[in-house]
């Protein structure tokens, strides 16, 4: 998206409207470039793993391998170290949120792209109401329903302190913690693709400077924007695995016997 916003001349800064790419065509407001690359990052992550297990070989190859790698990332290292041996039974979901979140990140560092679609908070939102849908469907299915109420609310703590600690047990457990997840995600794509604006829009605004000592300086903001590209990489990944490893986190809070 940088690409379609680089002008001669920059009278303003980049603002929230730079995040809302326009629809594509006359079918709808659902269409737009963000639900493209959705189902883009969707169609990746099926056909990458399709082909690599079509013809699994004893020694695999590098397809094979690296789709086993990143599974067994997320099953040892995630839901088995978070959630238990029960978590096992999670780890296709989370391997595929943690793949799926990864592939969506990237697209914010790919030429002709350049925004990831976790930088508008649709898409992270449905992801973590897909989250809390499924350890609240676990909670009550392990605990009863006013089981799992008193699961997730009650502390063991002196009764005349549970006036207190329920309201913000329950705020936390129903309210907060499916907001953060989402806003966390949200939070530093959108971060990131704003910083990449500014220091790219800010390289021709330096150029189109009327005094010749201002102008170099345009390079040092070019220079920020490959810097900041290669640390977007990075924070690509640390994202899908802080969203995939909170999830395993609040699976295991609610499976656990006690709170």
């Amino acid at each position: 998206m940088v690409s379609g916003l680089i002008l001669a001349e920059v009278p303003f800064p980049p603002s929230v409207e730079d995040i809302f790419p326009p629809n594509i065509g006359d079918i709808g407001p659902w269409l737009s470039k963000f639900t493209l690359l959705i189902f883009l990052a969707v169609a990746i992550v099926l056909v990458y793993f399709l082909v690599s297990y079509r013809n699994p070989q004893i020694v695999p190859t590098k397809k094979q391998w690296l789709a086993e790698s990143v599974y067994g990332f997320v099953r040892e290292g995630v839901a088995k170290d978070v959630i238990g041996h029960e978590g096992l039974r999670f780890a296709p979901y989370l391997a595929s949120l943690f793949t799926f979140i990864v592939v969506a990140n990237v697209f914010a560092i790919v030429p002709g792209i350049q925004i990831s679609p976790m930088s508008h908070i649709a898409f992270p939102a449905v992801l973590a109401l897909c989250t809390y849908g499924l350890y609240l469907f676990q909670g009550f299915k392990k605990h009863g329903f006013l089981g799992y109420l008193k699961h997730a609310t009650v502390l063991p703590a002196p009764w005349f302190m549970q006036p207190l600690l329920l309201p913000i047990e329950a705020l936390q457990a129903f309210i907060l913690q499916p907001a953060t997840l989402a806003l966390r995600l949200f939070a530093n794509m959108f971060a990131g693709h704003m910083l990449l604006l500014v220091f790219t829009l800010g390289g021709f605004a330096l150029l189109n400077a009327e005094s010749i000592f201002i102008k170099p300086i345009s390079v040092l903001s070019w220079g920020m924007t490959i810097l900041l590209t290669f640390f977007e990489l990075l924070v690509a990944a640390l994202q899908a695995y802080v969203f995939t490893l909170l999830t395993a986190n609040y699976l295991a809070g609610t499976l656990a016997e006690e709170h």
